[in-house]
C-alpha cells in the first residue's frame, strides 16, 4: 500500500475514534491515487492504520482499520466486516426481512451502505474507495447472502464531492419493479430503483409501532410526509381513520399498494404540500387525535441550521393547532445537524405559541440496524419524539 502522512491534529482525530481525516490535516499524499487503500502514518511516521484515499473530497481519508498494523482492503477483510454486521442484525432485527445490513461508519465501513429487502440488496458506494470495490461487494452478497438481485443506488449527491458519476443500475440478477418485503407483520413493497433513499425508510422501522402504541384507539390520525406509508399503515391498526399526505405521486402509488396488500381500507391517500394543507385545515378547524411529522432533512449543512429550526417550529406549530386535547404529536428530524435538544426546543416554542402544554411520552432514534458509534456523532442523525397535548 502507498503511504499517506497526516499531521498531529489528524492523528489526534484518529486516536479519538473518528474515521475521517480532512484534506487540511494531510501532510504528504505520497503516490496515493483516487480510491486507493493506503497506510496512514502520523507526524512521526508511526502507523495509525489503513484508509481509503480520496483525491477530491475534503474528507481525504476514511479509516478502514486502526492500530500499528495497516490491514489490507482485501475481499477477506470486507467479508469479515460483512459477517460482523450481519451478526448484529440477527440480534436486533425482529419480524422483518428488510433492514440495513451495512451502515457505513456504524459498521466500520465508511462510505458503504447496503440495504436488504428479502433476497434483493441495494448498495450505495459513496466514496472513491468503496466505489472501486463495488464488484467485490456484489460477489460477497451473491456468495454469502444468496442475493438474487443487486441494485447500485449511486444517485446520492454526495458522490459529486468524490468526482463519481451519479447513477443507478442493476448490477446483478433481475429486480422486480416492486420488491415484496415484510415489516412488523405487514406486507410492503419497495421500488428499489426509483423509490426514496434505497426504496423504503428503513430507519423508522422501530418507530412505526411505537407511534401506533400511543395513538388513540378509534381516533383520527394524520401522517404527514407519508412516503410509502410506513406510519400510516401501522396507525391504521389502531385508528378508525388515517389521512396520509405526500407530495410524491409515485410514493403514494406504492403506499396505496401496500395498504391493498394488507387489506387495509381506512387510509385516505392525499397528494398535497404538507405546509399548505396544515394551514388549510387550521382555517377549516379540522381536528385530529394523532399527527405524525416526518419531513425530509431541513438542514443538510451546518449553515442551514437556523433556517431549518424555523421550518421545524412552523410545521410543529401548525400541527399543534389541529390536535384534540390529549392528542399525540410524533415529530421527527433526520438532519444530523439538528440535535434532539434542538427538536425539543422548537416543539416547546411551538407549544407556547399555540397555547398548548406538551408532555414527553417517548424519545427515540433510528432503528438498531443503523448503529450509533459514540465517537462518531454523525452516526446519530434521526430523532423521533412522541408528545402528548396535556392542556
Amino acid at each position: 500500500m502507498h503511504t499517506v502522512q497526516i499531521n498531529r491534529k489528524g492523528a489526534n482525530r484518529v486516536h479519538s475514534g473518528h474515521p475521517w481525516v480532512f484534506a487540511s490535516d494531510v501532510e504528504d499524499r505520497g503516490e496515493a491515487q483516487a480510491g486507493d487503500a493506503v497506510r496512514v502514518v502520523g507526524p512521526r511516521h508511526e502507523t495509525l492504520g489503513s484508509a481509503h484515499y480520496s483525491s477530491t473530497s475534503q474528507i481525504t481519508l476514511r479509516m478502514l482499520s486502526t492500530g500499528a498494523r495497516a490491514e489490507e482492503a482485501s475481499r477477506e477483510f470486507f467479508a469479515e466486516r460483512f459477517a460482523k454486521a450481519a451478526a448484529l442484525r440477527e440480534l436486533v432485527v425482529r419480524d422483518s426481512d428488510a433492514y440495513r445490513l451495512i451502515s457505513s461508519e456504524g459498521d466500520l465501513l465508511p462510505g458503504l451502505i447496503v440495504d436488504k429487502y428479502g433476497p434483493y440488496f441495494v448498495v450505495q458506494t459513496l466514496s472513491q474507495g468503496m466505489d472501486r470495490e463495488l464488484a467485490t461487494f456484489a460477489r460477497i452478497l451473491v456468495d454469502e447472502y444468496a442475493a438474487e438481485g443487486i441494485v447500485a443506488r449511486n444517485d446520492a449527491a454526495v458522490r459529486t464531492h468524490e468526482s463519481l458519476a451519479v447513477e443507478k443500475k442493476v448490477v446483478h440478477g433481475e429486480v422486480p419493479d416492486r420488491v415484496p418485503m415484510r415489516m412488523n407483520g405487514l406486507t410492503m413493497y419497495a421500488d428499489l430503483l426509483h423509490g426514496q433513499k434505497t426504496g423504503v425508510f428503513l430507519d423508522q422501522r422501530e418507530n412505526y409501532p411505537a407511534a401506533a402504541r400511543f395513538a388513540k384507539p378509534g381516533g383520527r390520525a394524520l401522517d404527514c410526509f407519508t412516503s410509502t406509508g410506513g406510519f400510516a399503515l401501522h396507525l391504521s391498526r389502531i385508528c378508525e381513520h388515517v389521512e396520509a399526505v405526500d407530495s410524491s405521486a409515485l410514493a403514494l402509488e406504492v403506499a396505496a399498494g401496500n395498504a391493498k396488500a394488507n387489506g387495509i381500507e381506512n387510509i385516505e391517500w392525499k397528494q398535497a404540500d404538507v405546509f399548505e394543507l396544515l394551514s388549510a385545515y387550521s382555517k377549516m378547524r379540522t381536528k385530529f387525535d394523532t399527527i405524525v411529522l416526518d419531513p425530509p432533512a431541513f438542514a443538510k449543512s451546518r449553515s442551514a441550521v437556523q433556517g431549518a429550526l424555523r421550518g421545524y417550529k412552523d410545521i410543529n406549530l401548525r400541527a399543534l393547532r389541529l390536535l384534540e386535547p390529549g392528542g399525540i404529536l410524533v415529530t421527527c428530524s433526520c438532519s444530523h445537524h439538528i440535535s434532539e435538544a434542538d427538536l425539543l426546543g422548537v416543539a416547546a416554542e411551538a407549544s407556547l405559541d399555540a397555547g398548548r402544554t406538551l408532555r414527553v411520552l417517548d424519545r427515540r432514534i433510528q432503528s438498531q440496524d443503523h448503529p450509533v458509534l459514540l465517537t462518531v456523532p454523525e452516526t446519530l442523525y434521526l430523532k423521533c419524539v412522541i408528545l402528548q397535548v396535556v392542556a
